[in-house]
C-alpha cells in the first residue's frame, strides 16, 4: 500500500529523493513577468522549432530537496539551493545533502542533522562535512554544539583526579598560561597542527622580547618583564606533551577527533644541559661578567639597594648547570661548617640526594649502626606549599650508604636538635625529621635553597644551584672511579644509561691524571721487535735492493700492470 506523500511517514520516505532544475532571471517582455522556468533561452532549439538540450550559455542549476518534518509533524520548508554553473555541481551537492540525511534512521537524529545543516548554511553557504558529522552521529555527540579546546581542557582537568598534586598543578599551569590563550577559542574537532605550531612560534617571539627588554637598560622596559621568565625547550615539550595527552582522551573516550595534531607538531629538540665544571678560567670570566651585571642592576635602580643574591645568581654562566671543582666544594663545606644546616649540605653534597630528599629525611630512616640512611619520604614545593609525600619512583625510594664522617656530623646535629628542643619546651613541635627550625616544624624547601645561595656567596664561590651539589657529587663518585651502577643507585636514576649520559664531565685534573696514566702505561710496555722477512721480498716491498753483499737477494720482479683494451 502507498504511503500518502502527504502525511509525516510519507515525506519521510521522500526525504532521501529529491530534483534538479535549472533557471534563469529573464522577465516576460509583455507581461512583465518573471519566466525564470519556462524561458525559451534554456534550451537549445532544433530546425523543426522543438525542444532541444539544455542550453550551456544561459541560466543556472539549482537543486531541491525535501528535509524532514518537525518534532510536532509539521512540515519544513524544503532546502532549495541554486546558482551552480553545472548540473553535475548541483547533483553533487544535492548528494552531499542526501548522503547528510542517510547517516542516521532515527527520526530525532535527523531532526539534528537538518538543524546542522541550515545552521551551518546560514553561516558559511556550505554544508557540513560529510565525516565530521558521520563521526559525531556515530558517538552520538550533540551536532549542534561545538565543543572549543577551552572546554575540552577543562573537562581534562576535571577528568584527571588520581594523579600526583605536583603532576596537577603542571597541567593546570600549562592550560592557564599557554593553552586556552592561543588555542582557546578554536573549535576541537578543527584545531589544526598550523595552530599549535603557531602557538609555539608565538611562545618563542614573546621569549625574544622578554630578552630584548632586560637588555636595553631601561628601567620602565625592565619593570615590564619583571615577573616573565622565558619559556625553554624542555618546557616547550612539556607544554605539548600536555596537549597531547589531553587530545588522546578526547579520542580514546569521547572520540570526538580522528586525529591528534598535538602528536606531529616538531619542536627543537629539548637538549639535558651537560655539568660543566667551574674551571678557574670560566671563573675568573664569570666575576668579570658579574661585575658588569652589577652595574647594569645599579644604573637600572637608579642608585637605589641592588640585592646582592639576585645579583649574584644572575650573573650570565658558562651553562645553567655548574659543578664545583673538589676544592670548590670543600671551601663551601668548611665555610658552611658553623650553619646549622650544615648536615644537610654535607649529605647532599656528598650523597647527592635531591632537595625534597634531604629535607624529608627521617630520624627513623638514620641507621648510625651499619652508616646507612633510607630515602623513603620527601618535601617538595606546590607553587608556593610544601607538599610531604613519596618518592615518585620506585628507583627513588631506596637507601644509601654514608661515609663516616657524615654520619659522625649527624650525630653532632642531633645534639644541637636535642638542645634547640629543651630551649623550645612546650613549643617544640616533634615532627619526626632531621632538619628542622628551631621549634622542630619541618623545613620550607625553599628556605634551604635562600640559606644556600647567602652561604655561597658569603664563601666567595661562583654560584651554582642547590642541585648542582647533587650533579657534583656525581661527578666526584665517577671521576673516583666508583661503578656506575653504584652511582645510579646512589641517586635513585631508573637507569645506568641515564646516569652515564647525564654526568659526562671529569674534573680537569682526573682528566689529566687519566691522560698521564694512559700515557705512561703506553710506555711502559715494550715495543715488539719487527718479525723478520726474506731479503728478496723486504726489497720487493720497499723498492730497494739489498743486494749481493746484503743476503744475496734479489729483487722479486712484479709482473706489469695491463694496458685495458
Amino acid at each position: 500500500m502507498a504511503k500518502d506523500p502527504n502525511t509525516t511517514a510519507g515525506r519521510e520516505l521522500n526525504v532521501a529523493k529529491g530534483t534538479t532544475f535549472k533557471i534563469c532571471s529573464c522577465i516576460d517582455p509583455v507581461t512583465g513577468k518573471n519566466i525564470s522556468k519556462s524561458c525559451p533561452k534554456l534550451r537549445r532549439t532544433h530546425g523543426d522549432g522543438g525542444g532541444g538540450r539544455w542550453s550551456s550559455t544561459h541560466g543556472t542549476w539549482g537543486y531541491q530537496l525535501e528535509l524532514p518534518a518537525n518534532a510536532d509533524g509539521k512540515r519544513r520548508n524544503p532546502l532549495r539551493r541554486s546558482g551552480f554553473a553545472t548540473l553535475e555541481d548541483a547533483e553533487a551537492e544535492l548528494d552531499h545533502a542526501r548522503g547528510l540525511l542517510a547517516l542516521d534512521a532515527d527520526p530525532a537524529v535527523r531532526r539534528q542533522i537538518t538543524k546542522l545543516m541550515l545552521s551551518v548554511f546560514k553561516d558559511t553557504k556550505r554544508l557540513p562535512d560529510l565525516e565530521e558529522v558521520r563521526r559525531k552521529v556515530r558517538t552520538r555527540q550533540d551536532l549542534n554544539r561545538h565543543v572549543t579546546v577551552a572546554e575540552w581542557l577543562e573537562e581534562f582537568l576535571k577528568r584527571k583526579r588520581a594523579i600526583e598534586a605536583t603532576t596537577k598543578r603542571s597541567y593546570e599551569s600549562h592550560v592557564r598560561l599557554y593553552l586556552k590563550p592561543y588555542l582557546g577559542e578554536i573549535r576541537l574537532d578543527r584545531l589544526r597542527v598550523s595552530d599549535i605550531a603557531g602557538m609555539f612560534d608565538a611562545i618563542e617571539e614573546f621569549n625574544d622580547i622578554i630578552a630584548t627588554e632586560r637588555a636595553s637598560g631601561d628601567p620602565a622596559r625592565i619593570t615590564s618583564v619583571r615577573y616573565r621568565r622565558p619559556v625553554g625547550p624542555t618546557t616547550l615539550h612539556r607544554i605539548r606533551a600536555t596537549l597531547r595527552h589531553a587530545l588522546n582522551i578526547a579520542i580514546s573516550q569521547d572520540r570526538l577527533l580522528d586525529f591528534n595534531p598535538a602528536a606531529v607538531v616538531e619542536l627543537a629538540p629539548a637538549v639535558r644541559p651537560k655539568p660543566v665544571i667551574w674551571t678557574e678560567e670560566k671563573v675568573t670570566q664569570w666575576r668579570k661578567d658579574h661585575a658588569g651585571h652589577l652595574d647594569r642592576l645599579k644604573w637600572a635602580r637608579e642608585g637605589k639597594r641592588v640585592d646582592p643574591i639576585a645579583a649574584y645568581i644572575g650573573a650570565v654562566r658558562p651553562s645553567p648547570v655548574m659543578v664545583w671543582t673538589p676544592e670548590q666544594t670543600s671551601a663551601f663545606l668548611a665555610y658552611a661548617r658553623r650553619d646549622r644546616l650544615f648536615a644537610l649540605y654535607r649529605l647532599i653534597a656528598v650523597r647527592g640526594l635531591r632537595r625534597g630528599e634531604g629535607v624529608g629525611v627521617r630520624w627513623p630512616d638514620v641507621i648510625f649502626e651499619k652508616g646507612r640512611i633510607g630515602v623513603h619520604w620527601q618535601i617538595t614545593q606546590l607553587g608556593w606549599d610544601p607538599i610531604q609525600g613519596t618518592p615518585k619512583t620506585d628507583a627513588s625510594d631506596r637507601e644509601i650508604a654514608v661515609d663516616a664522617d657524615t654520619m659522625a656530623i649527624l650525630k653532632e646535629h642531633k645534639k644541637r636538635q636535642t638542645a634547640e628542643r629543651l630551649a623550645a619546651g612546650e613549643d617544640w613541635m616533634d615532627s619526626g625529621f632531621v632538619f628542622t627550625d628551631e621549634i622542630g616544624r619541618p623545613l620550607h624547601p625553599q628556605h634551604v635553597t635562600d640559606r644556600f645561595y647567602w652561604l655561597c656567596y658569603q664563601a666567595g664561590l661562583p654560584p651554582i644551584r642547590l642541585h648542582d651539589l647533587r650533579h657534583g657529587a656525581a661527578t666526584a663518585m665517577l671521576a673516583a672511579g666508583v661503578d656506575i651502577k653504584i652511582v645510579q643507585e646512589t641517586l635513585g636514576h631508573k637507569s645506568s644509561a641515564f646516569t652515564r649520559d647525564t654526568y659526562t664531565s671529569v674534573y680537569p685534573e682526573a682528566a689529566a691524571a687519566a691522560a698521564e696514566a694512559t700515557a705512561a702505561l703506553l710506555a711502559a710496555q715494550p715495543l715488539p721487535a719487527p718479525s723478520s722477512m726474506p731479503p728478496g721480498l723486504r726489497a720487493a716491498k720497499s723498492g730497494v735492493d739489498d743486494g749481493p753483499g746484503k743476503g744475496g737477494g734479489s729483487v722479486i720482479a712484479l709482473p706489469p700492470a695491463r694496458r685495458p683494451r
